[in-house]
């Protein structure tokens, strides 16, 4: 409206509260989240979490974006949403209500014959759009080797005579333990992620090295791995093969209990590689005598 494109009434307008003043019938309403994402508020109508308006059986929806690559799984659960609280979805039933808010290639190249800079450094999208775009500012007339392809944690320094890259700096997510207010290391996540999604073998022993033998059987626990009814089984699995693999262990390995926990580590992440294609946490504790 206020580019001249299209004119309507002020009085036309009204706000979120004022929406159940209205019949259904009489009321258009604008909102954000074609993304899916999470805090929008078409997000929260379709799931009945928003202050002034609830979706319901009959209202129709018109999503009038694609989802941008990366988004789909976003979209397609709101979509969810809004099709099982009733309301009619209208997605990609028309191609003329999809917008962009993107220049296209010849307006990127209309912006760069007026402007004609000097570098150029495209910024947004994906690497693969960044390098389209850069092959777009080529052809405007920007010096190869003065085009910048950056990714994230690289800098630039700018002046008025050059332009170039510069020393990096640390990116990526950074996890925060909510009671106690501080970083949690990347080890750490990297662990719980392996525990959840792999499970734990503990393995506690000890061996006699003259004999090569176990001293007692193993206690073998596993969570996340094989289910409670099958834990004796794969306790008397881990126990054999401890047996096999101690009988044929070279014999400098009975020196350095730290080298000896590592390779039994790898044996039994071999075999539960092998049996149940997981990469489980192994951890012995052993004790040589």
């Amino acid at each position: 409206m206020s580019l001249g494109y299209i004119k309507f009434p002020k009085d036309q307008f009204i706000d979120a509260h004022e929406v159940n003043k209205y019949q259904d019938k009489e009321v258009l309403i604008i909102t954000t989240g074609s993304q899916g994402e999470s805090m929008s508020a078409l997000y929260r109508m379709s799931i009945h979490e928003h202050r002034h308006i609830k979706i319901k059986p009959g209202d129709q929806i018109i999503l009038s974006a694609k989802a941008i690559p990366g988004n789909e799984a976003s979209v397609s659960t709101v979509l969810n949403h809004l099709l099982k609280a009733g309301a009619k979805v209208a997605y990609k039933d028309f191609t003329e209500i999809h917008v962009s808010g993107h220049a296209a290639q010849e307006e990127q190249k209309l912006m760069l014959r007026l402007v004609k800079p000097k570098f150029f450094m495209p910024i947004h999208g994906e690497y693969n759009h960044a390098v389209k775009h850069q092959q777009t500012g080529i052809e405007c007339g920007v010096l190869e080797r003065n085009t910048y392809i950056m990714s994230d944690g690289e800098q630039v320094e700018v002046t008025p005579k050059y332009l170039k890259k510069v020393k990096s700096v640390k990116t990526g997510k950074v996890y925060i333990d909510n009671q106690l207010n501080n970083k949690i290391s990347d080890d750490i996540i990297i662990d719980r992620q392996t525990m959840a999604n792999e499970g734990v073998v503990m393995i506690v022993g000890q061996i006699n090295a003259n004999d090569r033998k176990m001293e007692d059987r193993p206690r073998v626990s596993s969570f996340g791995l094989v289910p409670d009814k099958l834990d004796k089984a794969f306790s008397k699995e881990i126990e054999d093969l401890l047996v096999t693999f101690l009988e044929n262990a070279k014999e400098g390995l009975f020196k350095n209990n730290r080298v000896l926990e590592d390779e039994i580590r790898k044996v039994v992440r071999k075999h539960c590689i092998r049996k149940f294609k997981k990469y489980p946490m192994i951890v012995p504790t052993l004790f040589v005598q």
